[in-house]
């Protein structure tokens, strides 16, 4: 994922833009960028890699260098942005929220027409920039927008700055959210409404999916309206998403209070306490412990004051190390008690293997593990979530070969009425070490999340939907 913040005002905007963009920094990632317009100086933009330090570090010595009543930041885990373009409708910025699947497709589409790319990234074309390129084959950015929508297969959100005006642009079937705030003077768009209340702004506007939107000091107006077809990512709410952030005005923290619960309901084991892995199997466990009836105790604290979040670094060893450092198990807890652990999902598994290990060795006599979404089956092919992680290394596929002895159709372990999930769900808990595991049901998921499953995507889980 990626998350971007924007502000059109009719006073300075450059503290907005700088701690609204800091307000999405959870999402885990590679480099962030801000830009700024103002009539003397023009476009200002700086862009800085954040693999080995924290947003408001890299950016606050910038501060004085910007001014302007315009602007907006990204926080982007893969390219850098805000990408600048000069085109025959002027000069604008833009940063994208996006993946990409068809991108050496378009790569090629574009060096056969004579055109060329600038910006790079890891050897690659940059892009924010091909999707800049669709926006300026046609003749305004509306049109280039449904260019876009037309031409790329995955996820696009955008938002585009030109010297009056901010345009957002949400992804054609909603996978990415875009939130409009408002205060005196000022409107906002943002990809986390959890930016607003300490910016000073209020939601004032959910752009549906397709949905392009102008943006100015005055308000909003919509230039095309949303799309009737809706497949908003699931996984915000289980996992990406700020436990103060809305989306379709649904708060994330209540659904995961909503999925621990039902989780509870299925529950057999006895257990002296619930806890969740820091931070978002949280607000699941307390869920869970609410229904349950049992205490929520913090048998793991979370080190966060030099330990960020065990996705960002790219050197896998590393990864692992941070994940290990910045949980500390709390023996006084653990020692002799029976402990069920909520967590939002299992990707490879290799965190919570640790997490056992150290478990144990605190003494623990057993340990539950209660996950709030369904095994992760199928690779994303529309978000970030996942992408430079291969296949055959998802937990679910590791223990389905471990049973096969080779790859077989993925959906009949998709199916939980089938008794090859139930022997799939037994080979996990028996990798990770722990007493027992249960996932969470789709059906559960999405009455949690309170929208009709075929506005949802649901892919990851069950292979589902398409571009």
């Amino acid at each position: 994922m990626s998350g971007f913040y924007g502000v059109v005002s009719k006073e300075k905007c450059v503290n907005d833009v700088f701690y609204g963009t800091d307000y999405h920094s959870h999402l885990g990632t590679k480099r962030a960028g801000m830009v700024f317009y103002n009539k003397d100086e023009g476009f200002r933009r700086a862009i800085h890699s954040l693999e080995n330090d924290y947003f408001r570090s890299k950016f606050e010595p910038d501060l004085n260098k910007f001014n302007g009543n315009i602007g907006m930041g990204i926080i982007s885990d893969t390219d850098p942005q805000p990408i600048l373009f000069n085109s025959h409708m002027g000069r604008f910025a833009i940063v994208s929220v996006s993946r990409l699947v068809n991108i050496s497709e378009l790569e090629t589409y574009f060096l056969n027409k004579k055109r060329h790319f600038t910006e790079n990234f890891q050897g690659n074309v940059n892009p924010t920039e091909v999707v800049a390129n669709l926006i300026c084959e046609e003749e305004d950015f509306v049109s280039g927008i449904e260019n876009i929508y037309e031409n790329v297969k995955g996820s696009c959100s955008l938002l585009i700055l030109t010297p009056e005006k901010i345009i957002a642009a949400r992804d054609k079937l909603g996978r990415t959210t875009i939130i409009i705030g408002k205060k005196d003077g000022a409107y906002a768009a943002a990809s986390e409404s959890s930016a607003f209340p300490n910016t000073g702004y209020e939601i004032e506007y959910y752009l549906g999916p397709g949905e392009i939107v102008e943006i100015t000091a005055e308000g909003y107006k919509i230039l095309k309206p949303a799309r009737e077809k809706m497949q908003i990512c699931a996984f915000l709410w289980v996992y990406y998403g700020y436990p103060p952030s809305f989306y379709e005005g649904i708060n994330v923290e209540e659904v995961r209070y909503r999925c621990g619960a039902a989780l509870a309901k299925r529950e057999k084991v006895d257990a002296d306490f619930v806890c969740g892995i820091p931070d978002s199997g949280v607000g699941h466990a307390i869920g869970y412990g609410n229904e349950k009836g049992i205490p929520y105790k913090r048998a793991y604290s979370k080190y966060t004051p030099t330990w960020p979040r065990s996705f960002m670094p790219q050197n896998q060893n590393t990864r692992e190390l941070v994940a290990r450092m910045k949980l500390i198990p709390n023996t006084a807890l653990i020692k002799g008690s029976k402990m069920v652990f909520l967590d939002d999902s299992i990707v490879r598994g290799t965190q919570l293997k640790d997490n056992t290990k150290d478990l144990r060795m605190a003494g623990a006599a057993e340990v539950h593990m209660r996950i709030a979404c369904p095994p992760l089956n199928f690779p994303c092919d529309f978000l970030n979530f996942s992408q430079s992680r291969s296949t055959a290394e998802l937990a679910t596929r590791t223990a389905i070969i471990q049973l096969e002895g080779e790859e077989k159709d993925f959906h009949e372990y998709a199916d939980p009425s089938n008794e090859k999930y139930h022997r799939m769900v037994k080979q996990i808990a028996l990798n990770l070490g722990i007493d027992s595991l249960v996932y969470q049901n789709l059906d559960d998921l999405v009455e949690a999340i309170g929208l009709p499953k075929e506005k949802l995507c649901t892919h990851c889980w069950d292979g589902s939907s398409g571009f």
